[in-house]
C-alpha cells in the first residue's frame, strides 16, 4: 500500500526567543491523503502557519516525525530539501512572494528554470492562461493588482506540476469576489493535476470546500472540534 505524500507522528516545534524556548507545536499526529484537500484552521497563534511549513521542510520538527513523499524531512540536509521543494511542492504565501523586478511570466518560468526545464517559458505562458492573466505575462508585480499578484503566485506553484501544494492563507488579503477566484483556481489546480493541497485559512467558504478540515488550538490538534 502506498505511503500518504504527508505524515507527521508526534512532530513538535519549539523556537528560541528573548524570552527563552517558546512552544509552538505539541505532538502533532496526522496523516494527508493523496489528492486530499485539508483544511488547517483555529485562531491566530495556533500554530496553522507552523505545521505548514514543517510539512514543507521549511521548519523542522524539534521531536517526532515529518515524511513527505516517503522522505523523513529531519535527516535531510537543507540542499536536499531545496531541491525536494523545488520538484514535488508548491508554497502560496498570503503576501505574495513575488520577485518584483521581474515581470509575471519570468516569476512563474523561475522554479522551471531553476529545474532546468527546457520548456520553462512555454510551460509558464500556459499557466498564466489557465489562471486568467494570458494578457498580463509581460506585466511586473507592481503593475498588477492584488488579485493579479496571487493569481501569479499561484501559477508560480502550479507551472512543475507539483504532488503537493501548501498554501498559507491564499484569499487573506484579497476581496470577498477576487478570493472566491482564487478558491475555483485551487480546486482547478487540484483536478488538473491531481495535486494534494493543504490550506490554512480563516475563510470559511474555502474551509467547507476541503474534503477534511482540522483545527488547532494552542499549538495541538483540538479534538473537540473535530468532533463536532
Amino acid at each position: 500500500m502506498p505511503h500518504p505524500p504527508l505524515s507527521l507522528s508526534g512532530a513538535a516545534l519549539s523556537l528560541r526567543s528573548n524570552a527563552g524556548l517558546v512552544e509552538i507545536l505539541h505532538g502533532i499526529t496526522l496523516e494527508v491523503q493523496s489528492g486530499e484537500t485539508l483544511g488547517l484552521v483555529g485562531p491566530s497563534g495556533s500554530g496553522k502557519s507552523s505545521l505548514l511549513m514543517l510539512m514543507g521542510g521549511l521548519e523542522r520538527a524539534t521531536s517526532g516525525t515529518v515524511t513527505a513523499l516517503g522522505h523523513d524531512l529531519s535527516v535531510m540536509s537543507e540542499d536536499a530539501l531545496a531541491r525536494l521543494r523545488r520538484d514535488h511542492f508548491g508554497v502560496i504565501f498570503q503576501s505574495f512572494h513575488l520577485i518584483p523586478t521581474m515581470t509575471a511570466l519570468e516569476n512563474v518560468a523561475t522554479p522551471l528554470e531553476l529545474a532546468g526545464r527546457a520548456d520553462a517559458f512555454e510551460r509558464a505562458r500556459a499557466e498564466l492562461a489557465a489562471v486568467g492573466l494570458a494578457g498580463r505575462a509581460d506585466h511586473y508585480p507592481s503593475q498588477l493588482s492584488g488579485g493579479e499578484q496571487q493569481r501569479v503566485a499561484l501559477a508560480r506553484a502550479a507551472a512543475p506540476q507539483p504532488d503537493i501544494v501548501l498554501a498559507d492563507e491564499p484569499t487573506g488579503n484579497l476581496d470577498g469576489s477576487t478570493g472566491a477566484t482564487i478558491i475555483d483556481l485551487l480546486f482547478d489546480l487540484r483536478d488538473r493535476h491531481g495535486t494534494t493541497l493543504v490550506l490554512v485559512t480563516h475563510d470559511a467558504d474555502l474551509a467547507a470546500r476541503c474534503d477534511r478540515v482540522i483545527s488547532l488550538r494552542d499549538g495541538r490538534i483540538d479534538n473537540t472540534a473535530n468532533a463536532a
